[in-house]
């Protein structure tokens, strides 16, 4: 669960910035996407190993 508090003189805007680095950082938004739907086995292998060689470069 990511948790923002907004201070007292704090535009919401930037509240809502300081929410969403969080929530890339943790990885939550990741997670969710990935459960969204049944993905094969096979196909989660090809993703993986797309995303290891596009990492090498």
């Amino acid at each position: 669960m990511v948790y923002v508090s907004v201070n007292n003189n704090e535009s919401i805007d930037s509240a809502l910035k300081r929410f969403n680095l969080k929530l890339q950082s943790s990885g939550l938004l990741r997670e969710l996407k990935d459960h969204s739907h049944y993905e094969k086995p096979s196909e989660k292998r090809r993703r993986a190993k797309r995303r290891r060689s596009s990492s090498r470069m």
